[in-house]
C-alpha cells in the first residue's frame, strides 16, 4: 500500500479504531491480493438519499476501486425499530411497507456512485428474520444496561426522566450483529454511529471473529452551514434532484462551507483542492471554484452535458444582463430556524409587509435563484446566499447571517 493510498483512506475521516490494527490488516490484504469486507449500513427511513449520505458512499467507492468487497447493507429489519441515535424521544417505528418502499429507492439511487457490478447489496432481515426468541435473548445477554446508558443520548434521556423503550436497546445490538453475519473487516459510519459501530467489534469478539475496524466520517453540514444535512430541516441536496436545482443549491453555500464540501464530496485529489485554497487566498474569486464543485457533483448524478447546461442556466441568470453582475449583497439576520419567504422579502427591502409578500407569492411574481416560489412558508437558512426577484425590476442578492 502506498502512502497515497493511506492518505485517501484517512481523507476526511474523523477516526479509525484501532488505526494501527486496520492499517496492518489493509497492508497485508493488499500484499496478498485478498479482499477485505467493507460494510456500511443504511436504514431506509426516508425515500431519498442526499449528499450527506454520499460521504460514506464516496468512501465505499474508493475501497471498491481498490478491489475490496463492498457491502451496502439496507437495514430493513432495524429500520422498523428506528435508530434512537441523537433523539430525545422514542422514534415512531416505520411499517414494513414504508421500509420496503424506501429500500427500493435506495437500491435505485446508490448506483450513481457505486459500481453495480461490484456492489453486494444485502438486507439484514435475511438473517434477523431467522432469529428465534432464544437467539434474541442470547444476543441481549452480551451487553449490560449500565453500558447502554453510557451512550450519550440514552444517558441524557435517562437523567432527564425521558422514557426509553426496551426495544431501543435492541437497535445497537442488532446493528452490531450485522457485522457478525457479514464477518466484516471494516465498518463505515457517521460520527453519531460510533457507539453502534463499536458494538459490532464487541459482538464479533463474543462470537469468535476477528473484530472489525471502525472508520467514522463527519456529518455533512447542510446548506445552512450549521445543522446536519437533513430533509426535515430543508437544508439538503437530494441526489435525484433536477440538475439546475442541484447546481443552484450548491452555488448558494458560503465560501467557507465550500471547502468542507470539497473535502467530503469531491473526487478531486487532496493536492488539487489544497491548490484551489491557495489560489483563493491569493485573490482568486471563490465563485469560480464553487462552479467547479457544483459542476462535478451535478455531472456525477446527471452527466457532463446536464452539468454544462446547469452552469449555463445559472450564469445566464446572474451574469448575462438578467441580473446586474455588480449587484451588492444584502446581509439579513436569521436564527437557526431560518426565515420564511414573506419575511425574507421584507428584510431584503423588496416588499413593505408580509401581507404584500404573500400576495405577490400567490400571484407568482416572486423568484428565488430564478425559480418561482409558490409557498409563502418556504424557508431559507443562515449561511445561504440567494438571488431574490419580485417581478422584473426588484432584485436583491441576500446572504442570511446567523443572529445567534
Amino acid at each position: 500500500m502506498t502512502s497515497q493510498d493511506w492518505a485517501e483512506i484517512v481523507r476526511g475521516a474523523d477516526e479509525i479504531i484501532p488505526e494501527a490494527d486496520f492499517r496492518e490488516r489493509f497492508e497485508n490484504a493488499s500484499a496478498r491480493g485478498e479482499r477485505l469486507v467493507i460494510k456500511a449500513g443504511f436504514d431506509p427511513t426516508a425515500p431519498d438519499l442526499h449528499l450527506g449520505h454520499t460521504v460514506l458512499l464516496n468512501k465505499l467507492r474508493w475501497f471498491q476501486d481498490m478491489g475490496h468487497d463492498v457491502v451496502f447493507l439496507i437495514g430493513d429489519f432495524t429500520g422498523m425499530i428506528g435508530d434512537p441515535t441523537g433523539k430525545n424521544v422514542t422514534r415512531k417505528p416505520l411499517t414494513e411497507e414504508e421500509v420496503a418502499a424506501n429500500a427500493r429507492t435506495y437500491e435505485a439511487q446508490i448506483y450513481r456512485i457505486l459500481d453495480a457490478d461490484r456492489t453486494r447489496v444485502v438486507f439484514n432481515s435475511s438473517w434477523l428474520n431467522e432469529f428465534s426468541g432464544a437467539d434474541m435473548i442470547k444476543l441481549a445477554a452480551q451487553h449490560t444496561v449500565a453500558r447502554m446508558l453510557e451512550r450519550d443520548d440514552f444517558h441524557k434521556r435517562y437523567t432527564s426522566n425521558q422514557p426509553i423503550a426496551i426495544h431501543e436497546f435492541l437497535y445497537p445490538l442488532l446493528q452490531g450483529y450485522d457485522s457478525v453475519a457479514l464477518n466484516a473487516d471494516l465498518e463505515l459510519g457517521g460520527t453519531d454511529q460510533k457507539f453502534n459501530l463499536l458494538m459490532g467489534r464487541h459482538l464479533q469478539h463474543v462470537y469468535g471473529q476477528t473484530p472489525q475496524a471502525v472508520l467514522t466520517m463527519p456529518l455533512l453540514e447542510g446548506l445552512d452551514g450549521v445543522n446536519k444535512m437533513s430533509k426535515s430541516l430543508g437544508n439538503y441536496v437530494a441526489i435525484d434532484e433536477a440538475p439546475n436545482d442541484q447546481y443552484g443549491k450548491l452555488m448558494s453555500i458560503s465560501d467557507e462551507l465550500m471547502w468542507r464540501y470539497f473535502e467530503l464530496l469531491s473526487f478531486e485529489p487532496a493536492d488539487t483542492i489544497a491548490a484551489y485554497r491557495r489560489e483563493v487566498a491569493d485573490g482568486a474569486n471563490p465563485r469560480d471554484y464553487k462552479y467547479k464543485l457544483a459542476g462535478e457533483i451535478v455531472a456525477r448524478f446527471h452527466g457532463e452535458q446536464a452539468a454544462r447546461e446547469a452552469h449555463e442556466a445559472f450564469v445566464s441568470r446572474f451574469s448575462q444582463g438578467i441580473v446586474p453582475e455588480d449587484l451588492p449583497e444584502t446581509s439579513v439576520a436569521a436564527d437557526a430556524d431560518g426565515l420564511q419567504m414573506a419575511a425574507l422579502l421584507v428584510a431584503a427591502g423588496l416588499t413593505k409587509s408580509n401581507g404584500e409578500g404573500m400576495r405577490l407569492i400567490k400571484q407568482g411574481a416572486v423568484r428565488l435563484d430564478g425559480e418561482p416560489i409558490k409557498d409563502a412558508r418556504h424557508t431559507v437558512y443562515p449561511g445561504e446566499e440567494h438571488l431574490l426577484q419580485v417581478g422584473k425590476r426588484r432584485i436583491a442578492r441576500v446572504r442570511l447571517q446567523s443572529s445567534s
